[in-house]
Formats: structure tokens, sequence, C-alpha cells
């Protein structure tokens, strides 16, 4: 990854593979737009993105690399969609959606994902899922 700096608010194109693969951050945001935004994020294994669910963005997420688990439910006790995920494979994640991805593979899990409208600060670095968790922004 060349620079981490948020892109957003001027046209940008990047090579997403190769930002997603060389990302070491748990999340990086490379582009926040007025109704889209652009992550990075780095699952190491055994680790997960976090049950969550986002009531105004839906989510796309596309596997670059590993292995891991989707799980989706209406409830946060009522996961009951389940799938197993591996490269280039995506996740389609509906706003309101209880939502986590767990990586069960032994590498990192390396993803991309977009969020509409954003759901993230600009600029938003996590190094690690501590960091996440520990952001008062983040839900």
């Amino acid at each position: 990854m060349a620079d981490t700096t948020d892109q957003g608010g001027k046209p940008f194109v990047t090579d997403i593979e190769h930002e997603t693969l060389e990302n070491t951050n748990f999340r990086t945001t490379l582009w926040t737009g007025t109704h889209l935004q652009l992550t990075v994020m780095n699952i190491p294994a055994g680790g997960d993105i976090g049950l969550e669910v986002h009531e105004e963005n839906d989510q796309f997420l596309r596997v670059e690399q590993g292995r891991g688990r989707c799980e989706m439910g209406p409830e946060e006790g009522n996961l009951n969609f389940v799938r197993d995920v591996a490269d280039d494979d995506i996740i389609l994640v509906p706003a309101g959606m209880w939502h986590n991805v767990t990586n069960t593979g032994d590498d990192d899990l390396k993803v991309y994902a977009l969020y509409g409208p954003p759901d993230h600060e600009p600029g938003t670095v996590h190094p690690t899922q501590e960091d996440a968790e520990a952001d008062p922004h983040e839900h």
C-alpha cells in the first residue's frame, strides 16, 4: 500500500487486489464519498470482523485471499444464514442485517468492503480489531 490517506472527494483509481493484499491493518479506509465508502481489511487467523449491524448501510465485501465463514440474520441471536467463503467470493449484506465474517483458515483473510452510504469516519485506520472496538465513532 503506497498511501493510506483517504482519497475521498476526488476521482480515484487503484489496483484493489494489490491494495487489499498489501494491507496489514485490521481496517483502512481508502475512499469516502457522499454515498459510498471503500475499505480494505486484514483479519488474522481465528479472528473476525465482529458481529455488527448497519441500520442504514448496504455492504459489499469481496474475499481476495483466505477462507472464512459468513453469518447473517435478522437479530443478534438469530444468525440463520451461514456460508463458507473463500478467494473471489462476494458477500452482500442488506441494511439492518446482523452479520459477522470469521477467518477459518490458517492465513490472514484479506477483504475489501464497499458501504453505501459511508459507515466509517473519513480517513479511518484501525491497525487492530481492538483499535476498532475502542473507537468511539464505531458502533
